[in-house]
């Protein structure tokens, strides 16, 4: 009898495992998306528009995740999900950093942007080592990763305004520079 309850609880301990290895194996993709568009935007591959795009994909992946993990653990079909998701937002990082678009990396935007995407990278970590130690259940790591989503869209959101708000100062830059008016 003592062998059987030892099986039954090496056998929850695996399942457990499983899960949180799939789920810090998810959150690991995150944080090395995160460390993609950052240094993209570091070495002017990415602006910040295009950052700022990937950003909110890269954040509706972590709801999803979020989502998945609420039950505490990932299903096949779940974990298949969340792969696809991922698998395309790594082909967009791609073709946006090798595209004929550049960003400077010394604007003001670009400087906010990558501050931004670096703490969501180690907020990222700092969730998967937690994982990865124990010390936060699944469910725990679901809800840090939906309020990590969400601090994500409004990120991408302000980005967005400041950079409406950038380009329209430019234009009136432009349009004073060339107008009529002469010393």
């Amino acid at each position: 009898m003592k062998f059987a309850h030892t099986a039954i609880a090496a056998a929850l301990g695996l399942a457990f495992s499983g899960a949180v290895l799939a789920q810090a194996g998810t959150i690991q993709r995150d944080v090395n998306q995160q460390n993609r568009i950052e240094q993209g935007l570091k070495s002017g591959e990415l602006n910040t528009r295009e950052a700022a795009r990937l950003e909110r994909e890269e954040s509706r992946v972590e709801r999803d995740q979020a989502r998945a993990m609420q039950d505490g653990k990932l299903s096949p079909a779940e974990k298949a999900r969340l792969a696809r998701e991922q698998n395309k937002v790594s082909r967009d990082i791609y073709r946006e950093k090798h595209d004929a678009q550049k960003g400077d990396p010394s604007s003001a935007s670009s400087q906010r942007m990558q501050a931004d995407v670096q703490r969501n990278a180690n907020q990222q970590s700092r969730i998967e080592q937690g994982v990865q130690s124990g010390s936060l259940t699944t469910r725990e790591a679901a809800r840090l990763e939906r309020g990590q989503a969400r601090d994500s869209r409004l990120q991408a959101r302000e980005q967005r305004r400041i950079q409406r708000n950038e380009n329209r100062e430019s234009r009136k830059i432009r349009r004073e520079k060339h107008d009529a008016q002469t010393k």
